[in-house]
């Protein structure tokens, strides 16, 4: 199945409300500087394009990025690690967020019950602890409060190393958004918001990805 580049994942998802940082999209090391500037220090910089999807496993991503020299020896660096089969590729610069408890969501399509809203427990823990919980779309929102309810480990949610509880109400518009995501665009298959990240207690999507029908 055709996977949509970051930035495009993040452009159609963003429309229907899921919250992402603000970042940019340029195809030169300047241009990566000049976001970085705008943007703020420390940033990530990451290379992006629509034949590029597992960025993580390939080293093409760079994080905690605090100067213009390491932004552009960062970006010239990814540039130059694209590969033919990447085809177009650009430089996808955004804030450098820190946070403690990090959350996946998404949309997965089941092949006996249709497409799916998924939220779950995320980083270092997801494969150990497996606490994730779906529901039919479309949701309602006590769909998906049930579904915020369901996680196991709800000390995450609540107030953690100094920061406040997750905002739920927050959390459970970004599972209406993936919802109204679904609905309007029959041709999604499915979509990662992995990690989204809680920041002084708001969802915040990182990275996404969404996969389409031909």
């Amino acid at each position: 199945m055709p996977t949509l580049s970051e930035a495009d994942s993040k452009e159609l998802l963003a429309t229907f409300g899921v919250p992402f940082p603000t970042e940019r999209v340029v195809t030169t090391a300047d241009g990566a500087v000049e976001a970085a500037e705008a943007i703020g220090f420390p940033v990530v910089v990451k290379l992006g394009g629509e034949g590029i999807a597992h960025k993580t496993e390939r080293g093409l991503v760079r994080l905690g990025l605090g100067s213009a020299g390491q932004v552009r020896d960062a970006a010239a660096a990814l540039l130059a690690a694209a590969t033919p089969d990447d085809g177009e590729v650009h430089l996808l610069v955004a804030p450098m967020l820190r946070a403690t408890r990090e959350l996946i969501a998404g949309l997965h399509a089941d092949d006996q019950f249709g497409m799916t809203v998924m939220l779950g427990v995320g980083g270092i823990l997801a494969e150990a602890v497996a606490d994730v919980s779906f529901r039919l779309v479309p949701i309602t929102r006590v769909d998906a409060e049930e579904m915020i309810d369901d996680l196991a480990l709800q000390a995450l949610l609540g107030p953690f190393r100094g920061e406040p509880p997750v905002d739920r109400a927050a959390l459970a518009d970004v599972l209406l958004h993936l919802s109204e995501a679904a609905t309007a665009h029959a041709d999604v298959v499915s979509a990662d918001l992995n990690p989204l990240l809680v920041v002084d207690g708001r969802p915040v999507a990182v990275d996404a990805l969404v996969e389409v029908r031909p």
